[in-house]
């Protein structure tokens, strides 16, 4: 039988569907190409983002039409931040469900299919599985989907409590993985061929080894750094109230650890910044920030914004652009704010900031990042970057791309055979969103080649 998953939201979905997937094949099952050819369709949800619930029910009466049309309809099971959140109220409304399970019940997915196949000819099977599992996941088991990146899920939960968010309400609290179950897990990746590796977390600086008490995200990076095979460390997403200098140090000295900091700022003003239950202030942000790039001057630093929050007026707002001004960052994720179930936010604030001032201002938001960037990158050129081959381009015949280790995409020419290798490439042209380049030569060669390609990919 075959199954097909589909993913929203962030990587660690991502890496749980990758863990699901793993756990599917281990059970017997054949991934389809698409969910059209699929015996089973799992839906693995998000819940940040408004209307979260409403893109469901929309993707299943879909799902279901398309059974009516094969004359067979799929067995499916909703998982993810949704299911953890809404299951009552999902299979209240939907009949189109057979299996629902949260966050943490992943590796009971496979029972779960099975058993409602087993009631396939009856009424459908309605399972609600949402309590909180530990971390622990069998190595090995994940089926990954990208060849180089592998995402290794570190921490689970979030004790925050910022009063925009839903995630302690869908990933639980705070749960540490061992560090000795981190580590193996990123040899067995390197050993599959993984040059990159992602430590995930809801935040991952706050990481504390359960199983040796000296081990602080810092010396997990070290830890991480030794495993040999991986060439390249990030991480995501950190807290600016978690950075402490010993993490710094390690960003600044590991030399495989990405010049890259995602620092979520979430509002310029620290009025805002106070009623999100960030805890700092847009000045502790700033003075992070100079601590960064005293100390690491060649740091690329990307940032989470949301506009509108409960209360922002105008001069909140454009304490937010000022920010954005002073940081000059490489990347912004922006965001209207969305009143989310079970958060402070709603239970304490009106959604007061009309729809029109929220569009408005992230339009404004947005237009001034995308000048940034662009001056950011036309000051790149002419310089030579590392860039880390990790895709083939499917529009341009001949092209690849890959990141620097300060995340900026850059496109170039050159062949397939050049996936995986680290090529310095001298930058020509710049766009907002990435780089245009030549490349010049390979800055690494596997231990079996003894020859070095010219950039048209023949032996030089």
């Amino acid at each position: 039988m075959k199954f097909f998953i589909e993913t929203y939201g962030c990587q660690m979905n991502v890496h749980d569907s990758e863990r699901m997937a793993g756990l599917m094949e281990q059970a017997g099952y054949e991934c389809a190409p698409d969910a059209a050819d699929a015996d089973v369709v799992v839906i693995n949800t998000c819940s940040v983002r408004e209307r979260a619930e409403d893109k469901l029910y929309t993707r299943l009466g879909e799902i279901r039409q398309m059974g009516l049309e094969r004359g067979r309809a799929p067995i499916v099971a909703v998982g993810g931040c949704v299911a953890q959140q809404e299951a009552g109220a999902l299979l209240k409304r939907s009949n189109t469900i057979d299996v629902i399970f949260g966050t943490q019940s992943i590796k009971q997915l496979p029972a779960l299919v099975g058993q409602a196949l087993a009631d396939a000819d009856n009424a459908p099977t309605r399972i609600d599985v949402n309590a909180y599992e530990d971390v622990s996941f069998p190595l090995g088991i994940a089926r990954r989907l990208d060849p180089l990146k592998a995402y290794v899920t570190i921490i689970e939960g979030c004790n925050e409590f910022c009063s925009f968010c839903v995630v302690p309400y869908t990933r639980g609290h705070e749960r540490m993985r061992p560090k000795r179950d981190i580590v193996n897990e990123v040899i067995e990746a390197a050993a599959g061929g993984h040059k990159e590796v992602q430590l995930l977390g809801q935040i991952v600086n706050h990481y504390q080894a359960p199983d040796d008490p000296s081990c602080d995200f810092a010396a997990l990076l070290e830890a991480v750094h030794e495993v040999p095979g991986v060439e390249r460390i990030r991480f995501a997403s950190p807290h600016p109230r978690h950075v402490p200098i010993g993490l710094i140090h390690a960003v600044r000295d590991l030399p495989k650890v990405c010049k890259h900091f995602h620092l979520p700022a979430q509002s310029g003003s620290t009025r805002v910044l106070d009623a999100m239950r960030r805890r700092y202030t847009r000045e502790s942000y700033v003075e992070l920030v100079a601590q960064l790039r005293d100390m690491v001057p060649d740091i690329t630093l990307t940032t989470d914004i949301i506009v509108g929050f409960p209360g922002e007026t105008e001069a909140d707002f454009e304490e937010t652009l000022s920010l954005t001004e002073t940081v000059r960052y490489e990347n912004m994720f922006s965001f209207k704010y969305s009143p989310r179930p079970n958060t402070l936010a709603l239970q304490r604030y009106p959604d007061d900031v009309s729809e029109a001032d929220k569009t408005r201002r992230i339009v404004a938001l947005q237009a001034r990042q995308k000048e940034i960037q662009l001056e950011l990158h036309l000051a790149a050129v002419g310089s030579q970057v590392e860039v880390l081959v990790d895709s083939v381009s499917r529009r341009r015949t001949g092209e690849v791309s890959g990141r620097t280790m300060g995340n900026t995409v850059v496109s170039f020419s050159g062949p397939p055979e050049w996936l995986g290798r680290t090529m310095t490439v001298q930058v020509r042209l710049a766009g907002p969103y990435s780089l245009t380049g030549d490349a010049t030569t390979a800055v690494w060669v596997p231990p079996h080649e003894e020859t070095r390609l010219d950039t048209s990919g023949r032996e030089a």
